[in-house]
């Protein structure tokens, strides 16, 4: 049986250091333009009725000589002068950013020891092989939202050597027989079909404060509110 235990009052760094242990996996969701597009796509998973919290899925690798706790993920990463766009392993620490990376999750299944590390190696070896990030194939699985009929398909814009992030993740587990997603091919599974997995597992929340609506709820309020104003204000004849 599954278990939810929601988390305040710590930072993104606090919550990382906190559960980030090899083998489990973690969710993010952002800010950028990337990150509200696949939110927004994913609410189709829930016929409209809500938006995801999550974009993008990853791996924790553990602690390494380095003091620091390492991720493996599929993923675009944009530097000077430099562009990554694949398999790889970075720090945790890309995660700190409250800015960026406004919702964290961390999934628990319990696997046992011999399961780490087949994950990990089979993780290593497509960083390894320079397995890519294909924005292509994202864009197929985009299809298969739209169309759900397509998702138990293979995508329709596969590429070989290619996973895009949440692929990545169910094809890792999918190597031990633990499936995230059944009834999928893994190339059309999202963020928000990890999340919803009915395998037994424990997730960790961070919460954050609730918000007083999106800014453009925010606006619709003020506007409302001046406009009552005005109309309670008139003199009455």
């Amino acid at each position: 049986m599954s278990e939810i235990v929601k988390i305040s009052g710590m930072s993104n760094q606090e919550f990382l250091e906190a559960h980030a242990q090899p083998g489990r996996i973690g969710l993010s969701g952002g800010t950028t333009l990337i990150d509200r597009a696949i939110s927004r796509a994913e609410s189709r998973i829930h016929f409209k009725t809500r938006r995801s919290l999550w974009s993008h899925a990853f791996v924790f690798e553990g602690r390494r000589a380095d003091g620091h706790h390492w991720v493996i993920e599929s993923d675009l990463q944009l530097h000077r002068k430099h562009i990554r766009l694949g398999v790889q392993e970075n720090r945790v620490t890309g995660y700190f950013d409250e800015k960026l990376y406004t919702c964290l999750a961390v999934l628990d299944f319990g696997l046992k020891a011999d399961q780490v590390t087949t994950l990990l190696r089979e993780g290593l070896e497509l960083v390894a092989s320079r397995t890519r990030y294909s924005l292509r194939e994202l864009a197929g699985a985009w299809l298969g939202l739209r169309h759900h009929g397509l998702r138990s398909r293979e995508n329709l814009l596969a590429r070989e050597k290619s996973l895009f992030c949440s692929a990545f993740v169910v094809h890792l587990f999918r190597k031990f027989e633990l499936d995230l997603a059944p009834g999928l091919n893994e190339k059309h599974a999202t963020p928000e079909d990890i999340s919803l997995t009915a395998i037994p597992h424990t997730t960790y929340i961070l919460e954050r404060p609730a918000k007083n609506g999106t800014k453009l709820q925010r606006l619709r309020a003020r506007v409302r509110s001046r406009i009552k104003q005005r109309v309670t204000s008139r003199p009455k004849e």
